[in-house]
Order: C-alpha cells, then sequence, then structure tokens
C-alpha cells in the first residue's frame, strides 16, 4: 500500500545552476565607497613673539617738555636739558634786563625747539633699540655742542653782568647772526650738491 504523504510531494527539483551562473555572469559587481578620513591637524607653529616695548614714549617726552628740560632728562640726555632750560632762562632774562628785541623772538623759539627735540629723540631712541639694542644710559649720543652752547652762553652773560660786554648796545647786530647761519647753511648746500652730482666725463658728447 503506497503511502498518500509520498505522493502529495513532489520530488525536490536540483537547483538550477545554469540560471544562477547566468545571474551571477551579468550581475554587476557592487561597488564600495570608502570613507574619507578626516584632515591631518596642522602643524604646531608656536606663537609669534610679541613685539618688544618701546623704551620711550614720544607722547610722554613731548608732555614733560612742557617744562624745559623734563622731556630731555626722560630721554636720559642731561646735557641737552640743562642746555635748553638755560637757554629759555637765558632769553627771559635778556628780554628783560637787556633788550626786548632780539631776545624776546628767542624764548618761542627755544621753547617749541624743546618741544619738538624730546619727541623726535624718544622715536630715535626707539629705533636705535629695535635695531640693535642701544644700552639705556648712553650719553655718547648727546653732541657736544649741547656743552659748548651752554658754555658760551654763560659766558656772555657773564660779561655783559661784570660790565665787559654791553649786549644792549650789540642787540643793533643782531642781523649778523642770520648772516652767519646763512653762509654756514649755503656752504653746506654747495658741499651736498656737488658731493652728489655724478661725474662728468672728459669731453662733451653733446650736439655741436
Amino acid at each position: 500500500m503506497d503511502n498518500p504523504i509520498d505522493e502529495t510531494n513532489e520530488p525536490l527539483s536540483e537547483p538550477d545552476t545554469a540560471a544562477s551562473d547566468s545571474r551571477a555572469e551579468t550581475a554587476v559587481p557592487r561597488a564600495y565607497s570608502s570613507r574619507t578620513l578626516p584632515p591631518l591637524p596642522a602643524p604646531y607653529t608656536a606663537p609669534a613673539a610679541l613685539p618688544p616695548a618701546p623704551a620711550k614714549t614720544p607722547i610722554l617726552a613731548l608732555l614733560l617738555s612742557v617744562f624745559p628740560g623734563l622731556g630731555q632728562l626722560y630721554n636720559e640726555q642731561p646735557a641737552k636739558a640743562v642746555t635748553f632750560f638755560f637757554f629759555v632762562v637765558g632769553s627771559i632774562y635778556g628780554t628783560a634786563t637787556i633788550s626786548p628785541f632780539p631776545f624776546a623772538f628767542l624764548i618761542p623759539f627755544s621753547w617749541f625747539y624743546n618741544l619738538i627735540d624730546a619727541w623726535s629723540s624718544a622715536h630715535d631712541i626707539n629705533r636705535r633699540e629695535l635695531a640693535g639694542g642701544r644700552p639705556r644710559k648712553d650719553h655718547s649720543m648727546e653732541s657736544p655742542i649741547w656743552g659748548a652752547t651752554l658754555l658760551g652762553l654763560g659766558l656772555v652773560l657773564l660779561l655783559n653782568n661784570l660790565g665787559w660786554l654791553n649786549l644792549a648796545r650789540l642787540s643793533r647786530f643782531w642781523p649778523l647772526v642770520m648772516v652767519v647761519i646763512g653762509a654756514i647753511f649755503l656752504s653746506r648746500a654747495l658741499k651736498a650738491r656737488d658731493a652728489s652730482a655724478p661725474a662728468r666725463d672728459s669731453f662733451d658728447d653733446r650736439a655741436l
């Protein structure tokens, strides 16, 4: 007697290897996208060094020079400070006791020159230190002319007080100072022009 279960069960069919092979041949290979890695961090660079603080503050030197000489003392230039102070004082003294003209004109000139010098000297000190490190107290920056000017001013006023020199009578010759200064400037300008002039050829090749 046959088993009805065996009749209802269909025989297992073998897999269609040809169809699977054809599908395997025609299947497009799956493309895998590679994940992009994050960029590498930037190489470490040391922070830039801050510029050194200026040795002098020009605006402070200018404000201190409202009283003549204090700005130069701040710039560590004592000879120049004393010279400016006594030049202003000497101009006031000459205006009051000798002659108002030309000493009265020397008061604003010396005072404003004192302001400008303090400002420019502070900038010059800063430039020198940034360039090569000038020692803080270097009195060689002061020209000998400041000491010579103070010496000459003191001698002139002393001779006037002793009666050996009458500046009141000599005041009429004050334009002579302009003549001397103008001659010095003219001589310097001519020497500078001759030094900067290009060397000329032995003959002139201009058209005759």
